[in-house]
Formats: C-alpha cells, sequence, structure tokens
C-alpha cells in the first residue's frame, strides 16, 4: 500500500502542509505515525480524500498546471479486456485518460498511487511518480 507523508499529500491536494495537518488533526484524513513519529496517509484513504474536497474549492485557489503536467493521486482504474480508463485528482483537477490495459499494468496504476497526467492537445498521458 503507497503511503505518503502531510507534506507528500499536501502536494497532491494543492494545498500548504499546515492545511493538510489540520485537516489531518480534525480528523477529516486518517493519519497514523510511523516508527520515527511521522504521519502518514494512506493512499486508498488520500484518494477518497482528494474526491471529497475537489468540488468544494478547498485549496483550488492558487492551484495551476505547469508546463501541462497534472501531479496527482490515482482514485480510480477500469480495466476492460484491451483497454483502461484510469482517473486522476490533481488537486481540483480531475482527469481521466483513456489507455491500453498494458500500459497501466506496466506502470502499476492502482487508487491511492501517485501520478502525473501530461496533457498535449487532446490526448492525456499518464506517468508513474
Amino acid at each position: 500500500m503507497q503511503l505518503y507523508t502531510i507534506g507528500q499529500a499536501a502536494r497532491l491536494l494543492g494545498v500548504s502542509p499546515d492545511t493538510a495537518r489540520r485537516w489531518a488533526d480534525a480528523g477529516r484524513v486518517a493519519t497514523h505515525r510511523d516508527e520515527g513519529g511521522r504521519r502518514l496517509i494512506h493512499g486508498k484513504d488520500l484518494a477518497a480524500f482528494s474526491v471529497e474536497i475537489a468540488g468544494t474549492g478547498e485549496g483550488a485557489a492558487s492551484y495551476t498546471s505547469v508546463r501541462n503536467a497534472f501531479p496527482g493521486i490515482v482514485t480510480a482504474v477500469k480495466l476492460g479486456d484491451v483497454a483502461a480508463q484510469v482517473e486522476i485528482q490533481a488537486g481540483p483537477h480531475r482527469l481521466v485518460s483513456l489507455l491500453t490495459r498494458e500500459a497501466v499494468e506496466e506502470l502499476a496504476l492502482e487508487v491511492g498511487v501517485e501520478a502525473t497526467a501530461r496533457v498535449k492537445s487532446t490526448n492525456v498521458h499518464i506517468d508513474r511518480t
């Protein structure tokens, strides 16, 4: 299971680490501590929370795309026999890409995994980070 620090979660959600800490302190997203005392968030919990806040405008004010790259977290993967659909929540942006099942398997894309959607013209390319 992919785990994220508060700082990594903040970057993916498009907010400051302080905001992410306040959300965790308020119980809005579940965390647990590792041996070193760092708070960690399970990828699936972060994916669900990112979808929850996407429509609220929380953290959306300053989130921008740089060079058409949208770092985010995979929130859904639908596999067909040949094709697949992958959804990424990048701050307030929900991106959906259609790609081959083989590509999804090679990149090991699953809910809760960090990934970057790259947009060029009408195509969205997914990079595993």
